[in-house]
Order: C-alpha cells, then sequence, then structure tokens
C-alpha cells in the first residue's frame, strides 16, 4: 500500500486521543495476563515502544492507530458503566446493577477476562457478576467468559445474545475452526515480536490473546429489534443487526444510562467485509441500513455510545456524525463495487479503480486500518458474483505447486525468475517481485534463497502497510518463509468449548471430520437417545456423508438401527471423545459405534503450510 504523506491526513487533530483517554481509573500493573502454569497470554506492556517516534518501518497511520488501541486500564464510560480496554483484542464493558455487575463481552480467554474483571473490582468493589451479554458470535466476544462466570456459578445468571449466536459461533469456531485459527495468527501477529519493525497492531486492538477458550450457552435469545429486557434492574433495550459485522449480532441501549452499544458495527477504522483469517462474506448493504436504523431507532435518548473495540464517542451529535459516516462508507463501497461490475469490471479491477470520497478519506475511523478497501470491494464482487470472474482462463487453472513450475519454466529457471523478481523489487514492484518469488518457492520448496528474497519483499511490504493485518500477514509470512510455522496455542474446540453446544451441533462437528473416501462403502444407522433433553437423534453414515435428525424421544423410524444408545448429553460427549461406552444403556450392536468413529479423521494439523507448499 502507498503511505500518506503526513500532511495528507490530520495528524494536528487529537480528539481520539483525548476520548481513548476520558475516564480513565487505572491501569493494570504490570499490565501481563499469566495461566495458571505461569505462561504469558498476554503482554499490554510489550507495546510500551509505541510512544516513541514512528520510525521508518511503520506506516505512521498504523503507528498513530496503533498508539491509540495500546492505551490499557479501566475507564469510567458514564455513571455506572465502566470498560477495561487493553487487556485483550476487545474491550470488556461492565454495567453496575442493583446487586452485581453485568458484563458485556468478556473478551477472548478465561485468564484475560478473570484479569479484566478483577482490576474493575480493585477499584469499584467486590460485585458479582449478575447477567452476562454477548454483543455478537465471535471469539473474541465470548471466549473469556468463565473468566467471569466460573464453573458454578452460572447459575441463575442470565446470558443475553442475538437469535442465532450459538449455531454461528460453532460454524466458525469449531467446524472451520482449525483453518480459521491459523490464518488469524498471520491476521494479528500474535507469534511476531511486538517492536517497531515487528508486530504494533491489529488495527481493531493490540493482537489476540492465547489463553483458554470458553463457552457459556445463551439462555436469552434476542429475536427483533424493539425487545426490552431487564438484568439486575438494569432496564436494556435491543436492536437487532443480523448479516452486519457478524451473522448474529445487536446494538443495545441502556436508557437510564443514556448509553449506547453499538457493539462491532461502529468502530474507529474500516471494518472488513470479509475478514483475512476467513469468514461469511458479510453484507454491507444491510450493516448500512442497520447503522441508519440505529440513529433514527434510538432518537435523542443517549450521550455517548460505545463499543466492543476502541474508545467511546460522547455527545450525541458527535455520535450521530460518527455513526453517518460509518453508514456511507459500507454504503458507497457496495453501491460502487455493484455499478462497476455490471459495467463488466471484475473485483480486482473495481479494488484498482476505488476510492473513497475525500470526506471519507480524512476521517480517522474511516482509514482502513482493520479491514481494506482493496479487500472489501473483492469481498462485495465475491458476495453477488462468487470467486469466478467469467474469463474461463481461470476457470479449471492447475494448482498451485503445478501452477508455480510452469511459471518458473517459461522464466527460464528458478536462478532467471529469481533474477528477474529482484529486478522488479528493486524499481519498486513489490507486488509483482512478490508474486513472480511466490511461484519460485512453491516450484522449489528448498530453494533458501528464493524463501529469504520473498521474505525480504514481504518484510518491505509490510513495514509500508497502513492496515494491521496485512501488515500482520506480510511479516508472519516473512518469519514463516526463513524460520517455519511455529506452535499455534488457541484452541477453539477444546473441552470448553463442545460442553456448550447442542447435540446436532455436537454431531456436525463430528461431520465434518469423517474421512469421506474411507467410509465410501459402509452403511451405518445408529439412534442416540438423549434422556436430558428427550429426543431421538438418527445417525446416518451413507455413501461416506454422516447424516442425522432429530425426533421425539418416542419415535421409532425404520429401518431400525443397527445400535442404539440411551445417554445423557454429558456421556455423549465422552463417547464422541473415544472413552467407551462404560455405564451406557445400549441395544444392538456396539462395534458399529466403533465402525463409525474409526471414520473420524485425526486431529488437524494445526500449523499446516500456508506460505510454503
Amino acid at each position: 500500500m502507498d503511505a500518506p504523506v503526513r500532511d495528507e491526513l490530520p495528524f494536528e487533530d487529537l480528539t481520539d486521543f483525548e476520548n481513548a483517554d476520558r475516564g480513565f481509573i487505572a491501569a493494570l500493573v504490570p499490565g501481563v495476563v499469566r495461566d495458571g502454569e505461569g505462561r504469558v497470554v498476554y503482554d499490554g506492556d510489550a507495546y510500551g515502544f509505541l510512544e516513541d517516534d514512528c520510525p521508518g518501518s511503520a506506516h505512521p497511520s498504523l503507528w498513530r492507530q496503533a498508539r491509540l488501541c495500546a492505551r490499557q486500564g479501566l475507564y469510567e464510560v458514564t455513571e455506572g458503566v465502566y470498560q477495561v480496554r487493553g487487556l485483550d483484542l476487545s474491550n470488556m464493558t461492565v454495567v453496575e446493577g442493583e446487586r452485581g455487575v453485568i458484563v458485556v463481552d468478556p473478551l477472548i480467554s478465561v485468564e484475560c477476562a478473570a484479569a479484566a474483571l478483577a482490576l474493575y473490582r480493585e477499584h469499584r468493589g467486590q460485585r458479582a457478576v449478575t447477567g452476562l451479554i454477548y454483543t455478537h458470535s465471535h471469539g473474541d466476544h465470548f471466549g473469556g467468559a468463565r473468566g467471569v462466570l466460573p464453573h458454578g456459578t452460572e447459575e441463575g445468571v442470565p446470558v443475553l445474545a442475538p437469535a442465532g449466536f450459538l449455531e454461528h459461533a460453532v460454524s466458525e469456531n469449531v467446524y472451520a475452526g482449525n483453518a480459521m485459527v491459523r490464518r488469524a495468527s498471520f491476521m494479528y501477529g500474535d507469534r511476531l515480536p511486538k517492536a517497531p519493525d515487528g508486530q504494533i497492531s491489529a488495527g481493531l486492538g493490540t493482537t489476540t490473546s492465547s489463553g483458554t477458550i470458553s463457552l457459556i450457552a445463551p439462555t436469552v435469545d434476542i429475536t427483533h429489534t424493539g425487545q426490552e429486557e431487564t438484568v439486575d434492574g438494569v432496564r436494556i433495550v435491543f436492536q437487532l443487526t443480523p448479516g452486519t459485522e457478524a451473522p448474529a449480532e445487536m446494538n443495545f441501549l441502556f436508557p437510564e444510562r443514556r448509553a449506547l452499544c453499538m457493539a462491532e458495527n461502529a468502530t474507529h477504522n474500516m471494518h472488513n467485509i470479509l475478514t483475512l483469517r476467513g469468514a461469511v462474506v458479510r453484507d454491507a448493504r444491510i450493516w448500512a441500513r442497520y447503522l441508519d436504523e440505529a440513529i433514527d431507532f434510538f432518537g435523542d435518548t443517549y450521550d455517548v455510545a460505545f463499543a466492543s473495540h476502541h474508545w467511546p464517542t460522547w455527545g450525541r451529535d458527535n455520535v450521530i456524525r460518527f455513526l453517518a459516516e460509518q453508514r456511507d462508507l459500507y454504503a458507497y463501497m457496495h453501491d460502487q463495487t455493484l455499478r462497476m461490475l455490471n459495467n463488466g469490471l471484475t473485483g480486482t479491477e473495481i479494488a484498482e479503480e476505488m476510492r473513497l470520497p475525500p470526506a471519507l478519506e480524512q476521517s480517522w475511523h474511516a482509514r482502513g486500518y482493520y479491514g481494506s478497501l482493496s479487500h472489501n470491494v473483492k469481498a462485495v464482487y465475491q458476495r453477488y458474483m462468487g470467486w469466478y470472474d467469467g474469463n474461463p482462463a481461470h476457470l479449471w487453472e492447475h494448482p498451485p505447486v503445478e501452477l508455480a513450475r510452469r511459471y518458473v519454466d517459461l522464466a527460464g529457471g528458478a536462478e532467471w525468475a529469481l533474477a528477474k523478481a529482484r529486478a522488479y523489487a528493486d524499481e519498486g514492484d513489490l507486488r509483482f517481485a512478490a508474486t513472480l518469488l511466490n511461484h519460485v518457492v512453491f516450484a522449489e520448496p528448498e530453494n533458501t534463497e528464493a524463501k529469504e528474497t520473498l521474505a525480504g519483499v514481504y518484510d518491505r511490504l509490510g513495514q509500508g502497510s497502513e492496515n494491521g493485518p496485512w501488515r500482520n500477514f506480510y511479516l508472519t509470512a516473512a518469519m514463516e518463509l526463513r524460520k517455519g510455522a511455529g506452535h499455534v496455542s488457541i484452541d477453539t474446540a477444546n473441552a470448553e468449548m463442545a460442553s456448550a453446544l447442542t447435540v446436532s451441533m455436537l454431531l456436525d462437528s463430528l461431520a465434518v471430520r469423517i474421512d469421506g473416501p474411507r467410509a465410501w462403502d459402509d452403511r451405518l444407522t445408529l439412534d442416540l437417545v438423549v434422556i436430558d433433553e428427550q429426543r431421538r437423534h438418527r445417525v446416518n453414515l451413507h455413501n461416506g456423508a454422516l447424516t442425522h435428525r432429530a425426533m421425539p424421544v418416542h419415535h421409532t423410524p425404520k429401518p431400525h438401527a443397527g445400535l442404539t444408545l440411551i445417554l445423557t448429553r454429558a456421556e455423549l460427549l465422552g463417547v464422541l471423545a473415544g472413552k467407551g461406552l462404560t455405564g451406557i444403556e445400549t441395544d444392538g450392536d456396539p462395534e458399529l459405534l466403533a465402525r463409525l468413529l474409526s471414520y473420524a479423521s485425526e486431529p488437524p494439523d494445526k500449523a499446516f503450510p500456508v506460505v510454503t507448499p
């Protein structure tokens, strides 16, 4: 990305710094969170270097954003509403009720959430958690749930979430969790050194913590805009916003506090229509419409708006201006992409042509620190047109390694390709140098000279990027080319996560692990009678596909199952974990279960190759 000259952006405007510091009470000292074994899961103090002037190894605009995101501590938003910021990628909000506190979005990790709550209690008193709210279905907004509601303390505590929350949380973190976590390591740069020439920010926050992921299933669904709930004496008015920043998301108002929570629908950066880690493509059109609806729906009922990332905006007029510009940002990207694709341009071509209106380009909160204009335009194109651009030359291309070998052959061999790539890099065409060098690496994975040269190009691309995830992707790729893939510590498919899943979700998570070719010729039918939910689940394995359906417990479908298990949901968790059938009532051939589980593939490689074949 081209770095804007300093005089192209209003660096003299310090409003964001004033707002980021407003209401500060105290920081966690030291700003380091450890797990039970002493391992560091989050280190906010590592960003102390950001107090220095921006070096040549960072984009000055991203450096500014990084300084804002690195602020850490407990802050008062308004009377009775507090936030802990800078102890994970996201914020945790604490709202004081009659008997205790309502926690909104308990961060990624149990350890960080516990540290954040302890910091609040140190300065506001030992108040019990009397309510928990998830604004949406992304892991940085629910993963630390057990840090604020440990096992044995959740009884009678309502857990509120938008309708569809659990389904979408599972689809991202369990079904496709391994691949997303691997790419997230690139996106957030969690393994990069925290340094002026390394990881400085993710734009949306500092970086992700690496502690224990948990999930407490919601007990109260928010199903429609205008729904009101009272938790611990605190009245809350909800606006449901599905399909915006997350498939299941909601904004809400605390009327008596005159405080509006915008979840992650309006933050101080351009957001992602499609994240680099992978996700369902978001709907920029409906996102803009829900922001417009929020301006009207909540009316003159708030004095401050806050979100689950970044810092609040005070003053109703300021909030309306902020929401309107965010609305226009997503609407403009959507509409102009559609205008150009209908004129025959492809996503890549539109991304090169697109420019934001000057007023938005000059708005700090519309800058591409987290989402990028280039990637977002391609995502809008993908939502409507798919990955294929209509050119049949791209319909059936060779896979990367075979394509790379042919490109290197055309270049006259690896040595010639390397020389030509260096020439492009010397001329400043880093984009094509990276493309050509990537072909050399995929054609000859052991070519250390090619890998080091490509790593150097990635260094330059990353350090010149205004976008945090782009910088982290390039720099992490350079690190892996030099050192290989490292350990990935986050586990989104652990036992704690599994304990919150429904039986159908557990069976879905088994289905995506079935090695289809090995199971092609087998046919199995099992019934699971789950006592505590009084449901029968018919499970079929046929043509390598595992399917299932739920029905009333006394309904017995035909044909009769070869094996019926009568068990609790907790016992089913043990069975799927391979703990056997001891103590479980069975009817039929127990060997069928062993056969079924034998087709489940081994846990996937958490560090599978990304920048090499």
